[in-house]
């Protein structure tokens, strides 16, 4: 019963395998099939696929170039938008002095064009007033045009100075003028370069609002965080701020003032529009004061539309305003031929890998073999289901983290291998050897995969984003090795020993116990060549030789004095 404990386990153990490996199949056959969003083949990055490439030009005030400096820090929180649309190995880089390219493997959807193109300037100003897009403006003639031509001989100054961002001083009859020319429908139609400390004539995001707002009070470097979740007590979606410092302090004074006007029914002077490129995301009231500079905007939000305001907020304050100068297909980088090239040399290293194994462990290798194999099956369905859930695209340098991970993964079963022979040679049977050397392999193999895995981490963390593929894959297979060589590999080697052909020793197995050197009970007893073994005298003078190169010197001390003690015993006897 003991002897076919392990049996039962290495049953058990492959089952749940089988059932795992199922189960991935199964999710991903429900993103195929279900939700119509997964492949059953991996999304592949830029480089290998080709893409959508937008070019966005920097306005400047004056027109003059923007600084270095300027246009680094505008990447660098447009690669923060495109981070968070889920966009995996995208590429954001400077060119030309004051353009910013962004390529996006495959073809972007609408969603992610508006966070990369929504690149002004995030601005809080105060509503003065709402208006119907559609309303009609009525001459002294009794005729009706929607859109007339502003009056430039209508008068611009303020008929008493301003006090605050909601005076309705702001309004002069020049900006009605406007206000009543503006075509929310109009592409040409832009506010995305009104100066900050004048009011603002502009729509929402969507066309169906026209306002006039007062001027800019706050600018989008004053959030330092921007989340969104579930309002505790009704449940609906909210997009909640975190302002710095200074902005604390300036919207503290501006929540009172507008609560104020909320009281005083000063609608729509009780409203606060987040301007982004010109356009206004949001213009919620002011339902309370809020001093702790943690304010929190609710309305119909759904998930999506709540986590596109919260990105949008977050990272919208770009240095700089942008235009979109171009928006084109890409090729592929590197293409199908260098896909086609990495793919040959994966095939080369297994093949390598392969044949090492055979030659070296002979039948025993057809383990690593199908190990890798196994690893290779479930390491394709996990990237298809990750290029689901997560976004990843497979990049050339995450094929090359394929690549090398089947060196390392080989790596395991080697040290178990290793282990194994090591067990027999010390004179054990090859069940008890697979026992011991699972227990001394594993500890070595979880050490140095742990240090690939904290590797993979900090390759993954501070490298570019070109190399990020090569960390991802790398610790994902990593991990999946370690699965691999407990989930399976021992339970093979478990059930095995247990055959004729390796528990048996056979000399094509890689388990002979001879041909390994076993000719010794312990590291310092060796077996005594009897008449019935003399036959297999060359075979063993190998096993010995074999066994005395590997003694350490204290094993090879005591050898040679057990064997001085026999000599001084043999002498004694024949002088009797």
């Amino acid at each position: 019963m003991a002897s076919s404990s392990p049996v039962r386990h290495a049953w058990k153990v492959l089952l749940s395998l089988l059932i795992v490996t199922a189960a991935l199949f199964g999710v991903n056959a429900l993103g195929v099939h279900v939700f119509k969003q997964s492949s059953w083949a991996p999304e592949l990055a830029l480089d290998l696929q080709g893409g959508t490439q937008i070019v966005l030009g920097a306005v400047t005030e004056d027109g003059a170039d923007p600084t270095q400096e300027q246009l680094d820090q505008a990447a660098a929180i447009i690669r923060q938008r495109v981070d968070a649309a889920g966009v995996a190995e995208a590429d954001v880089a400077t060119e030309g002095g004051r353009n910013i390219v962004v390529q996006i493997p495959g073809t972007a959807d609408e969603e992610t064009r508006a966070r990369i193109q929504a690149s002004a300037q995030l601005e809080f100003r105060s509503v003065l007033y709402v208006g119907d897009p559609a309303t009609e403006f009525v001459g002294e003639d009794g005729n009706a045009t929607p859109y007339p031509t502003p009056d430039p001989s209508a008068n611009d100054v303020p008929t008493a100075e301003p006090t605050d961002g909601s005076d309705m001083s702001w309004i002069t009859e020049k900006l009605q003028s406007e206000f009543l020319a503006f075509d929310c429908a109009d592409p040409d139609n832009t506010a995305a370069d009104a100066p900050e400390d004048e009011p603002l004539v502009t729509c929402d995001d969507t066309g169906a609002v026209k306002y006039i707002l007062g001027p800019m009070e706050l600018s989008g470097d004053a959030i330092d965080d921007a989340t969104s979740g579930r309002a505790p007590d009704s449940g609906a979606w909210t997009v909640n701020l975190v302002l710095d410092g200074t902005g604390t302090e300036v919207f503290g004074k501006i929540s009172q003032r507008l609560y104020q006007n909320q009281i005083d029914g000063l609608s729509p002077r009780d409203q606060f529009a987040f301007v982004l490129d010109g356009k206004v995301l949001s213009a919620p009231r002011m339902n309370a004061q809020i001093l702790n500079g943690k304010p929190s905007i609710s309305g119909s939000f759904t998930q999506e539309t709540a986590e596109t305001l919260a990105d949008q907020l977050k990272y919208g304050a770009l240095p700089l305003s942008f235009t979109t100068e171009s928006s084109d297909t890409v090729s592929a980088t590197l293409g199908t031929q260098q896909l086609q090239i990495g793919l040959i040399a994966g095939l080369i290293g297994l093949a390598l890998v392969a044949v090492y194994s055979l030659l070296s462990y002979r039948a025993l290798g057809t383990v690593i073999i199908a190990s890798i194999a196994v690893m290779g099956v479930l390491t394709y369905v996990i990237v298809c289901i990750l290029a689901w859930r997560l976004g990843f695209r497979l990049s050339l340098a995450g094929v090359a983290g394929l690549i090398v991970s089947i060196g390392f993964t080989a790596d395991s079963f080697i040290v178990y291998f290793e282990r194994i022979r090591d067990e027999l040679r010390d004179g054990k049977s090859i069940t008890s050897a697979v026992e011991d050397g699972w227990g001394r392999a594993k500890r070595t193999i979880y050490i140095s995969k742990s240090i690939n895995v904290l590797a993979a981490v900090v390759l993954y963390v501070l490298a570019d984003s070109t190399v990020k593929g090569f960390a991802f894959t790398l610790g994902l297979t990593t991990l999946i090795d370690v699965f691999i060589f407990v989930i399976f590999t021992h339970p093979v080697m478990q059930l095995l020993a247990r055959t004729r052909f390796f528990g048996g020793g056979h000399k094509l197995s890689g388990l002979d116990p001879d041909a390994l050197g076993a000719v010794y009970r312990t590291r310092t007893q060796y077996r005594q060549v009897t008449p019935a073994t003399a036959g297999r005298a060359a075979r063993n003078s190998r096993s010995r030789a074999e066994a005395e190169r590997r003694q350490t010197i204290a094993e090879r001390k005591r050898a040679e004095a057990l064997a001085g003690d026999r000599t001084t015993n043999a002498g004694s006897e024949g002088e009797r």
